[in-house]
This record gives C-alpha cells, structure tokens and sequence, in this order.
C-alpha cells in the first residue's frame, strides 16, 4: 500500500474507531511495526494525529488503557528490561520505586538483591516482594487510592516522600519524548515520580518500546534529568538516538 493511502487509512480508522494500535495497524495495513512508526510520526508532525503509548488518538483524544490491561501487554520486554535494570542496583542501596507495569515486573528481580531498602506507592511491588521471602526493608508510602494503578497518591504521599532520600529512583512512564520527556497520565501519578525523583541521586527509567516517543498527558522529568533509560532490544534506533540528543547519559536495550 503506497504512503498516502496508508496515512488516508489510518485517519479514517481514527474518525471510525478514536484510538487505533500500532499492533491492529501493522496487520490491517500490512507492513511492519517501523514503518508504521515512521506513518505516525509523519502524521503527528502534520498535527493530524498524536501519538500515544502503543498507538495513535485523534489530536483532542485522551485515552489511557486500563491498568490491568497494560500489564498484559508486552511482558516479555518487560521481564527482560527488569532483569537488566536490577543489574544497576546494588547490595545495600535505598531505592525508590513508582506504580507501573514495568516496575511491577521489577520487584521480582528486585527482591534477589539483598539488604536494600525499598520504598513504593506501588501495593503490587510490596506484595510481590513478600511473596519472594525477600529480606529488603520495604515501605508502603501512605496516601490515597486515586487511580486504577494499584498504589497510594496524593498529599500524603508527597509528604511521606520527603521524609526519606534515596540512592535511586526507578520510574516507570506511561510515554517518554525528546522534547516532553517523560510522561504520565494522570497528575496524581506524575506527582509522585517527580517528587522521587527530587529526592533521589539518580534516576533509571524503565520503557518498553511502545512507550518510546510518544506523549501523554502530564511531564514528570525532562530526558537530560535521565541517568540511564532500559528499554527492549527491539527499540526503534532513531528513536533511541532523538532521547539520546535529548539529554539521556545512557540507553540500554534488554535482550
């Protein structure tokens, strides 16, 4: 199918369905996952569409996929992106932790470590890592359940937050651009990673290809804030090369 048909075709879809995926587009339209990538990115420049993590919405659109339903999707990259990134931690470390679905699969690597001291708003990290007989000190931040994100938010939270310092942060985005960095849906989740973050010597962030140059709603970090970015092994290059210029000290791709 020529460029501009396709480019026809997706709008079309968009108009009938307001948010279509980059994995029902590369059947539908025949082609492969970068060239539909390369599609969205030359429909989003010409302000048609707006990108957003695993697909594309109409410009005024804002949907965001339950989180169950995310935490379906792509599980391989994100065994593979949590075991690299627990490479990074090490013995004795304080290390923040936010709600996510990558985080999610990172408490499992994450309880291997021995003597750490984690600290969550996520319920699913403190359970898993309780059911891993794990010996780190593990707090559930306080707060408020405000989001399908199995975790505490609001000014509790932040509060807790700021009692503690960490050695780390690991920080699971909804979407992570060049120029909007990374990013949540929701300002309640946003808060909570920026307010890490603050409190934190450095900063990992964990994304999976489907969340790489795309937008969300509310910024949380800017890419130069980035100490290093885990991804999959099968991230587009010039992606990973734009968030590279955009300031990101390191990028590594799980195999």
């Amino acid at each position: 199918m020529w460029l501009q048909n396709r480019h026809q075709k997706i709008l079309s879809l968009l108009q009938t369905r307001q948010q279509v995926s980059t994995d029902d587009l590369t059947q539908e339209l025949a082609v492969s996952r970068e060239t539909i990538r390369r599609d969205l990115m030359t429909l989003e420049t010409d302000g048609l569409i707006r990108r957003v993590h695993g697909g594309a919405v109409l410009p005024d659109a804002s949907p965001e996929e339950p989180f169950k339903k995310r935490m379906a999707t792509h599980q391989r990259e994100k065994i593979a992106i949590a075991k690299c990134a627990a490479a990074l931690i090490q013995p004795g470390q304080r290390v923040f932790v936010d709600a996510g679905t990558t985080t999610s699969a990172f408490a499992m690597e994450l309880a291997k470590i021995p003597d750490l001291s984690v600290v969550t708003n996520s319920f699913d990290i403190v359970s898993t890592m309780q059911r891993a007989e794990s010996d780190a000190k593990v707090l559930l931040l306080g707060g408020r359940v405000l989001t399908d994100v199995p975790g505490t938010y609001g000014e509790l939270t932040l509060s807790e937050i700021s009692r503690f310092t960490a050695d780390v942060a690991v920080i699971s985005p909804v979407a992570l651009h060049p120029e909007k960095g990374g990013g949540n849906y929701d300002l309640h989740e946003a808060e909570v990673a920026r307010a890490m973050i603050a409190q934190s010597g450095g900063l990992i962030v964990l994304a999976d290809q489907s969340k790489l140059c795309v937008t969300s709603q509310v910024q949380f970090c800017h890419c130069a804030q980035i100490d290093t970015l885990v991804t999959d092994a099968a991230a587009d290059q010039q992606c990973l090369d734009r968030l590279e210029r955009a300031g990101i000290s390191r990028i590594l791709k799980a195999s």
